[in-house]
């Protein structure tokens, strides 16, 4: 624990932000986890005391007070906040419910500090670079915001611009997330069920890409490039010349927000049309490129006075690799077959199944609760299966089985689920799965067509050489160790640190008794002389040595009532 202490105090100028931090978990009644982990030390003697008096706010749930937490301190963590909304497996179904009501709107930062970023990056005012610069924002969220402008030569477009100071802001919060992080582990190693350390470092790869605005352009120049053939997809321009990894200038799309249904008819526009066209643009993206937009809310998708659809923010994307791609679709046209044993086939092979569990008897088990799952749908039409909650109901079926989902799969669900609710917003009468059938059959039929499956011959009979060339050097290496006794098996006994840490956190309170124990009774003899005055008759010195042994049991016994073990 010191080590990261003197970690902390070296990496920041002072420990503001990290008791900003505690004291709002402190404050959402978190108070006993801070001590769990042995925080509480950072925080001034008052505090430490204000830890182990304060009690859970009982009448909130800790999903809710998870939330409330994470909203006030701010962008990173109403960032990490939303990435978890979409694991379920790792935080429960409860949190990941409570972390989708965070909204990422913030009060947009002064035009004063715009001009200056502006200067900063392109060399000039917006007033020199652009014919008309907007000065209040269209738009406002935690990492950027976006003005409407004017170039003298393309005519309207729009300007992101990076929040002043928001990189060291998320790197400051990132390394205090990855000590969290790593003492969770070493404290609460029942947390390491959640990995808490792989949600921090995917988290960073995340909120890194996101701010390295270059990364966004080249995504969508990417998009450009795949929807070249597609006019009713617009991807806007960008100008690179105007373009840093602060600020991002793009042609403007005119249009409305493809949930703003009024307008829709307003334009004259058939909505059916419109919600066909945007699914239908997903599908190639997620089936045909393996290259997907994964942030669709309503606010990054709008819809042209001529029908068109527009896609803006390219900070998260989704890859799928070839096979994985092959994996959703299978999936999808086991769905549409009702049929559970392909499905089980496909889940597997998507490497749902951790290396220590019992395939077989797993794979029983799921069967017997997919049975259970789809036996409703055997009565539905397509029209009917609400592909929402079918794939929230797999993802608690996962959960329930400790299945390991795969990151990217989990964003193709979260894009899947978001899609579905705009298609049914824009007709009532929309289901997802009836278009996903012809890009899965596609696929399907290229993952069994003759080149494909040469292809993988070829792969596999170079695995095989590979492996019969290695394996009799491999075997070879064993036993000149094992001859020469340099043979080492490494063994971990679970839950010996723990027993370790309690040993230790025993003894030490056991001392700390002792201690006091001698405190008074130094006391207690010091009463017996004039050393250092007397107080309404009684000498100072025993006074003081009373007190402070009284404060120090109470928290001691403070201390132990909290940990829960009398």
């Amino acid at each position: 624990m010191l080590l990261e202490l003197i970690k902390i105090k070296r990496t920041y100028r002072n420990v503001n932000r990290i008791r900003t931090i505690l004291n709002v978990f402190i404050k959402h009644g978190f108070g006993q986890l801070i001590e769990q982990l042995n925080l509480h030390r950072i925080l001034p003697f008052r505090k430490r005391i204000k830890v182990l008096s304060t009690k859970p706010v009982l009448e909130k749930s800790i999903a809710e007070r998870l939330r409330r937490s994470f909203e006030e301190l701010g962008p990173s963590f109403i960032k990490l906040a939303q990435i978890l909304s979409s694991r379920p497996d790792l935080i429960t179904a409860s949190v990941a419910e409570e972390f989708k009501k965070l909204q990422d709107e913030v009060p947009p930062f002064p035009y004063e500090q715009v001009r200056e970023l502006v200067i900063e990056e392109l060399g000039r005012p917006p007033e020199e670079v652009f014919v008309k610069f907007h000065e209040k924002p269209v738009a406002a969220a935690s990492i950027a915001q976006v003005h409407e402008a004017v170039l003298a030569d393309e005519g309207a477009v729009m300007v992101k611009i990076q929040r002043p100071n928001i990189r060291n802001i998320i790197e400051t919060d990132i390394l205090i997330m990855s000590i969290i992080a790593g003492l969770m582990v070493k404290y609460l190693p029942e947390t390491e069920f959640f990995n808490p350390e792989g949600i921090v470092e995917e988290f960073t790869r995340t909120i890194r890409k996101e701010l390295d605005f270059n990364e966004e352009v080249k995504n969508m120049g990417r998009f450009r490039r795949n929807f070249e053939a597609e006019k009713d997809i617009i991807i806007p321009k960008t100008f690179p010349e105007f373009t840093t990894d602060r600020i991002i200038v793009m042609e403007k799309i005119e249009g409305v927000s493809i949930d703003d249904t009024e307008e829709i008819e307003k334009l004259g526009l058939d909505r059916t049309e419109i919600a066909e066209k945007g699914i239908k643009a997903y599908f190639k993206m997620m089936l045909d490129d393996g290259f997907f937009h994964a942030d669709p809310h309503p606010g990054n998708i709008f819809v042209t006075p001529e029908g068109s659809i527009g896609l803006v923010d390219f900070g998260i994307v989704g890859w799928l690799t070839t096979e994985l791609m092959e994996n959703i679709a299978g999936a999808l046209i086991a769905l549409v077959k009702k049929d559970f044993d392909e499905l089980i086939v496909q889940y597997v092979q998507m490497g749902l199944f951790t290396d220590d569990v019992n395939i077989e008897s797993l794979k029983q088990e799921l069967k017997t609760d997919l049975i259970d799952l789809m036996a409703p749908l055997y009565d539905m039409s397509i029209s009917e299966i609400n592909i929402a909650q079918y794939l929230d109901a797999l993802t608690h079926l996962a959960i329930r089985h400790k299945l390991k989902i795969p990151s990217d799969l989990l964003l193709v669900n979260k894009t899947m689920l978001i899609l579905d609710n705009i298609g049914r917003l824009l007709d009532p009468e929309f289901n997802f799965v009836t278009f996903s059938e012809p890009y899965a059959s596609k696929l399907v039929r290229r993952k069994y067509s003759p080149q494909k499956m040469a292809q993988k011959i070829q792969r596999h009979a170079t695995e095989l050489t590979d492996f019969l060339v290695t394996t009799p050097r491999n075997i070879r290496m064993l036993l000149r160790k094992a001859l020469k006794n340099d043979l080492h098996v490494n063994l971990s006994v679970k839950e010996l640190d723990r027993l370790t840490r309690d040993i230790d956190k025993s003894t030490n309170r056991l001392s700390f008794s002792v201690v006091i124990a001698s405190i008074i009774l130094s006391s207690a003899i010091l009463t017996q002389s004039d050393i250092g005055g007397r107080v309404f008759g009684v000498p100072m010195f025993g006074v003081l040595g009373f007190s402070f042994a009284f404060f120090m049991g109470i928290w001691l016994i403070i201390s132990i009532i909290r940990s829960g073990r009398l």
